[in-house]
């Protein structure tokens, strides 16, 4: 057998403190603009330096961090614009993710919008964080089609920071989880076109409004690039903002 190169650390501490920091930056625990050391986290982490270093650089890759000036790394700044593109790509394989779902009659679990909507209620941003990605993992997985999925994973760390900032100032609206239900209920009855297009409405129109409470949020005059809204049939089923 050949000679294997021995691993200096576990593929399972760099990702528990992968998952330490990413919910410390999309909570705001970290806020944009945030310098980071290694030396610093590996004391607060309890870990040593070399699990420190690799997940720095995965979320680096992610562009979730930025190089500091001088020594260290830095939490990135939010761009509303790119939120926008980020939900372009979203709405459309949420849209596909629906579809194929609703061709299979897919019930997703009510408790799902049950827990959605109690965190709502309690006001827990973390829940409602939660819940929200468990809503669209479900669907994706019931879509039968696992790239659905793995595309869509490469931007949710970026929607969970915008909605993170958002909801430390504002409320997320409780349409959303009556939006949710009415999505489950077209997948469920079969209604592959409803399904999409409710899917693809709730998502064209939760990115802008998102861009556009994000960009209150961080006091910026600037308002989204028109061209980058979609256009899109309105919901037939539910009005009213998304978050």
């Amino acid at each position: 057998m050949a000679q294997l190169i021995k691993l200096e650390t576990t593929p399972d501490l760099v990702d528990q403190v992968w998952r330490a920091l990413l919910d410390a930056i999309c909570d705001g625990s970290l806020p944009p603009g945030a310098r980071l050391t290694q030396e610093e986290i590996a004391e607060q982490l309890a870990v040593s330096r070399q699990p420190v270093l690799q997940a720095l650089r995965l979320l680096k890759k992610d562009g979730l961090l930025m190089d500091a000036p001088g020594r260290g790394v830095c939490v990135s700044p939010l761009d509303g614009q790119h939120l926008l593109r980020i939900y372009q790509v979203r709405g459309a394989l949420d849209a596909l993710a629906a579809d194929l779902a609703a061709q299979q009659r897919c019930q997703i679990d009510p408790q799902i919008i049950a827990s959605g909507r109690q965190a709502l209620k309690n006001g827990d941003i973390k829940a409602m964080l939660l819940a929200d990605v468990r809503f669209h993992s479900a669907i994706y997985q019931a879509s039968g089609n696992p790239l659905i999925e793995q595309s869509a994973q490469l931007h949710w760390a970026h929607i969970r920071r915008a909605m993170g900032a958002v909801l430390q100032v504002s409320s997320m609206r409780a349409s959303i989880w009556d939006e949710h239900e009415a999505i489950a209920q077209a997948i469920a009855r079969g209604d592959a076109q409803q399904a999409r297009q409710l899917s693809a409405s709730h998502s064209q129109e939760a990115g802008g409004n998102l861009a556009r409470q994000l960009s209150r949020a961080l006091g910026s005059a600037a308002s989204p690039d028109p061209s980058l809204t979609p256009s899109h049939t309105p919901s037939p089923t539910v009005s009213g903002e998304r978050t």
